[in-house]
């Protein structure tokens, strides 16, 4: 008689379920945007990684010559520096100020999967990459220092 009315439970119920998807739901609401800006990072870090270039460039340059470059083809043109070619189908780069140089730009081209108009700016006096794929609050760049 016992064994009639002890049942075996198989499956989950409605509410365990619900339990699990809120959890998941909870999960990646958290994780996503952290991904995102590990992918927007990644995709700056090209820029970042020129733009450390050029900026050693026209240290160069100014060496040779006293005075600053005026735009990055006539780095390239005498030498100082050599931009890979899939970069440049990716980033446009300029240089901003003469007499002493001020920023270092980059803008994201269309065929940077990330989409076109995305900026990051080094500024020569403080030393800091700001704008697209890094953090924009004062606390998270004064450890990137």
């Amino acid at each position: 008689m016992s064994e009639s009315i002890i049942r075996k439970q198989q499956g989950f119920t409605l509410i365990e379920v619900l339990v699990v998807v809120v959890i998941v739901a909870i999960l990646a609401a958290i994780s996503v945007p952290i991904y995102i800006q590990y992918v927007q990072g990644a995709r700056a870090s090209d820029a970042q990684a020129t733009i450390g270039a050029i900026y050693n460039a026209c240290k160069m340059y100014y060496q040779d010559t006293s005075e600053d470059p005026t735009d990055i083809q006539q780095l390239e043109d005498l030498g100082y520096l050599d931009i890979d070619e899939a970069t440049k189908k990716q980033w446009s780069f300029s240089i901003i100020g003469s007499d002493p140089i001020t920023q270092i730009e980059a803008v994201s081209l269309p065929e940077m999967k990330g989409g076109a108009g995305h900026v990051v700016t080094f500024n020569v006096e403080t030393g800091i990459f700001e704008g697209y794929g890094l953090p924009s609050d004062e606390g998270d760049q004064e450890s990137n220092r």
